[in-house]
């Protein structure tokens, strides 16, 4: 089968779409044909091996698939690597079914990024009703996703930062109520600001750097910050405990891995966000549909931070 292998890591040079062997199903698994697959900016630190877990060569990357299992059924999964190809094979337990109105994309963009929104928003930070959302990188895939979300669960102002005018108006077109640029001379002066001059009850960053610090430093008393990556691969300053204690603010980290010892909760996570694309109430940003031959070009885009919402590749062409 045609697949995307990495033999080194590095740039996006070390993409490769090669011929490799079908992955042979383990215990628990089946094997599916691949309609898209889906690309994160954690496949690009996967590529320079600088990703939360490690990764030994060579490795298909890919953590994403949206096809059909031998008898015709169409689901969605997370798998740990082996997205980027022809077929897959995916926990027969964490196969996800795609109800028939809802695309590719949008049946890709609700795993790793949907999923993750959901968590953070549902549970994490768990925003109660008339709070203020801070969503960091919100014309990202997450962070597209979570705009919404926040203000479906009924927060009161949802506070979007991205790096130019055009992402900053997508956000507001999707629901937030004031978008910010993360580059501000004070950052956390102009979050405040954006909150209507309070301090903010929650917090999605993944940033890093200044970024961080700068976030902490807005949030209200009781206020909560969830950590979830590091675009800017630039390790936030050391957090204070006494200035934490000062507003029992919480500071939190959130890696998708460790939910999918829950799947359970996923499956109804996705179930439930399903049934809003389909009812219109949540979008997906379809942000590039590319051959995996192109897959160079995807990633460099990706690292490059000029995507918005989710981009797939084709495995077939």
């Amino acid at each position: 089968m045609r697949a995307v292998q990495i033999t080194a890591f590095g740039g996006p040079e070390v993409v490769t779409v090669r011929e490799v062997p079908d992955p042979e199903p383990g215990p628990g698994q089946i094997l599916i044909d691949v309609d898209r697959c889906g690309v994160n900016f954690a496949d690009t630190l996967l590529r320079e091996n600088a990703y939360l877990a490690g990764a030994t060569l060579p490795l298909i990357p890919g953590i994403e698939v949206v096809g059909r299992t031998r008898d015709g059924r169409r689901v969605a999964a997370l798998i740990e690597h082996g997205g980027y190809a022809e077929r897959a094979a995916i926990s027969r337990d964490g196969a996800f079914p795609v109800p028939g109105d809802l695309d590719d994309t949008a049946a890709l963009a609700l795993l790793a990024q949907g999923l993750t929104a959901w968590w953070l928003i549902n549970r994490t930070t768990s925003v109660q009703p008339g709070e203020s959302v801070v969503v960091h990188a919100a014309a990202g895939g997450v962070g597209s996703l979570a705009v919404q979300l926040a203000k479906i669960s009924g927060a009161g102002r949802v506070i979007a930062t991205a790096s130019t005018p055009a992402k900053r108006d997508l956000a507001l077109s999707l629901g937030a109520d004031a978008a910010v640029d993360p580059g501000a001379g004070d950052l956390t002066k102009a979050l405040i600001e954006a909150n209507e001059g309070r301090p903010v009850d929650a917090v999605l960053e993944m940033i890093g750097g200044p970024v961080t610090g700068r976030s902490i430093a807005a949030l209200a008393p009781f206020g909560r910050l969830a950590f979830y990556g590091m675009a800017g691969q630039v390790e936030p300053d050391p957090v204070s405990p006494r200035a934490l204690q000062r507003t029992s603010a919480t500071v939190s980290g959130f890696w998708l891995a460790n939910a999918l010892q829950r799947p359970q909760v996923l499956r109804a996570a996705y179930t439930e966000m399903a049934a809003l694309v389909a009812r219109g109430r949540l979008r997906v940003i379809h942000g590039g549909d590319h051959p995996m031959s192109e897959v160079r070009r995807a990633h460099e885009a990706m690292s490059a931070r000029r995507t918005t919402g989710k981009l797939v590749l084709d495995p077939r062409t």
